[in-house]
């Protein structure tokens, strides 16, 4: 029979034992999802461009400050993709790295006219990350 969570036994979590109609774990599970996905997928675009063209994200102070020029964003999509490959393995440190790099990408968004409402959304995945990294001090990671 399946034991029902409580705040002081996180060793019943990480023994499996997973209550998994548990709302909290419900929600740890979509964060750990979503933010697994979509920095990969984010990333991956960053080579195709189907999604939208990311070069017109990049606030010019910021592109001014390395050499890279356009190859910038491909540097960008790697770390998207690493990010995202480190919260399906680890999300609690995982949900501070995605947590850090959209607060990178939030100052950077605040440096160009026209996209406060693009950071506002970011400002909001950043929480999200958050609440990631916390409730996986709770469901510390995968049981398989």
């Amino acid at each position: 029979m399946a034991r029902v969570m409580t705040p002081g036994s996180l060793g019943a979590a990480q023994a499996g034992s997973l209550d998994r109609s548990d709302p909290t774990y419900q929600a740890w599970q979509l964060l750990h999802i979503g933010f697994t996905v979509a920095p990969i997928v984010a990333g991956l675009d960053k080579f195709f461009g189907l999604l939208v063209n990311w070069d017109q994200y990049l606030a010019p102070a910021i592109a001014n400050l390395t050499p890279l020029g356009t190859y910038l964003m491909v540097v960008v999509g790697v770390v998207e993709i690493v990010a995202g490959v480190v919260v399906f393995m680890r999300p609690r440190f995982g949900g501070y790295l995605v947590a850090a790099w959209l607060l990178g990408i939030i100052v950077n968004l605040l440096l160009i006219p026209g996209y406060y409402d693009v950071a506002l959304r970011d400002f909001g995945l950043l929480l999200g990350a958050l609440a990631l990294a916390r409730l996986s001090e709770r469901f510390p990671g995968r049981s398989w």
